[in-house]
């Protein structure tokens, strides 16, 4: 290393950096260049130290004395206040230059003008391809020159300028994407349960993030949806026009895929008028006749159990189409088919009652409960509400909270807890890959 001499550590690193250029350092510590006599000290100094840290003969005398030469010739440079490199690097090289029997580049005009030349732009060796007079080893090495091509739009003819730096500014790659975990409901038995990892844009929208989900699932995207699922309960769907920005912050994310349409079994009369728009119409959805009971509707279904604090999910998350007009003893059936799995033991088909309570999620406050006393619970207005609400992302869908109170959970699902997610390689690789610091090449910096 180099001993400080108070705040001379701008210097340190730009003599480390001219030390292990070995063009510069060859040329320097083997004495192979030409100086102006005594007016070459600031060259012939920096000669001896670089030479002095390669043949490992370094003393701090030798830093001193290269401090105090660089003083003497540059006032801005004397005492012991603190400095750039980077200005430090230029003055440097640029009194080398001098040192070195050549015009400064610093006093160097703009470059000539080339016509003709071929349409392009960056860093060229010189128009002519030959070092022009006087030019030192400090500009064959450390200047280049920017070439600016202007091409006239109705001659075509074309002219460029050249001009020569020293130093450029380059910008640094930053990461343009995240790591987000997302788990597939899938229709298909082996895959049903996959969590997998995505590589998704910081400045993307949520239509992105369906698009990668369903290559992911080999789904069309049209069938996706997108919800954020909690361990209390559904929070939110995700619509297309949504920044990525928050996605899957405040939740988990899930992607559920609905399934198969099947034609629905009463027709609707015509001129019912199907369409989800909110009406008026009495609190008692039986009155509701013009929602089409016929139609099918497709329900996001989570089951809960416990109250206040102790609220918590249990089993997988589900999906499935009903009919609009199906009584309530018929809804309670068809989601303990879905659940038969999960079950202890048999339910009795008839004459069990009211097993849980259903309420509409991820809505406004108050909380709406579905009434087992309605003939046909799902005619609901509210449910005509949530479906308009969910059709800006995927297909429009309810989403549902089955809450069990904890005795009837215990007695038919015993300790369940939350479903077990499988996770796909992609979770481990996407974690690892976007852990690790973003690191670039100072080619990938030239290229941006």
């Amino acid at each position: 290393g180099l001993r400080n001499h108070g705040n001379t550590c701008f210097m340190n690193a730009v003599v480390q950096c001219l030390s292990n250029t070995a063009p510069l350092a060859e040329r320097l510590a083997l004495g192979r260049y030409r100086a102006r006599g005594a007016r070459a000290e600031v060259t012939h100094r920096l000669a001896a130290l670089v030479r002095a840290l390669w043949t490992r003969d370094y003393t701090p005398q030798l830093s001193a004395e290269f401090k105090n030469i660089v003083s003497k010739h540059s006032s801005q440079f004397r005492g012991n206040a603190q400095h750039d490199a980077l200005e430090f690097l230029l003055w440097l090289l640029d009194r080398m230059h001098e040192d070195l029997g050549a015009a400064s580049p610093a006093q160097q005009t703009r470059g000539p003008q080339e016509v003709g030349t071929p349409p392009g732009g960056g860093c060229t060796p010189c128009p002519s391809g030959k070092h022009p007079r006087g030019q030192s080893f400090v500009q064959s090495h450390f200047q280049a020159q920017y070439r600016s091509s202007l091409t006239c739009p109705h001659c075509l003819k074309q002219s460029n300028t050249f001009d020569p730096f020293l130093c450029i500014s380059l910008p640094i790659p930053l990461r343009q994407t995240r790591a987000l975990n997302v788990t597939l409901v899938l229709q298909c038995e082996r895959w049903r349960f996959v969590r997998v990892g995505l590589a998704v844009p910081l400045l993307g929208t949520v239509a992105d993030l369906r698009e990668m989900v369903a290559r992911e699932g080999c789904i069309p995207p049209e069938q996706v949806i997108l919800a954020e699922v909690s361990p209390r309960g559904f929070l939110r769907s995700l619509a297309d026009q949504e920044e990525l920005g928050t996605a899957g912050q405040g939740a988990p994310l899930y992607a559920f895929q609905p399934p198969p349409a099947r034609r629905a079994g009463i027709a609707p009369a015509p001129g019912s008028g199907l369409g989800w728009g909110r009406q008026d119409c009495a609190a008692r959805s039986s009155d509701c006749l013009h929602r089409g009971p016929g139609s099918r509707i497709l329900l996001l279904l989570c089951n809960t159990a416990g109250a206040g604090p102790q609220l918590a999910r249990f089993g997988p998350p589900l999906v499935l189409r009903e009919e609009r007009g199906i009584s309530w003893e018929q809804l309670q059936q068809s989601i303990l088919a879905q659940l038969r799995a999960l079950l202890r033991g048999e339910v009795r088909a008839q004459g069990t009652g009211a097993l849980f309570r259903i309420r509409l999620a991820g809505g406004s406050a108050p909380c709406i409960y579905l009434s087992p006393q309605d003939p046909r619970p799902l005619c609901h207005p509210a449910i005509d509400r949530a479906l308009q609400l969910s059709g800006a992302g995927g297909p429009p869908h309810v989403k549902l909270t089955v809450e069990w109170d904890m005795s009837t959970k215990e007695r038919l699902f015993g300790n369940i807890q939350e479903e077990v997610v499988q996770d796909a390689e992609s979770v481990r690789l996407q974690q690892q890959a976007h852990r690790q610091q973003h690191s670039c090449t100072l080619d990938e910096c030239f290229q941006l």
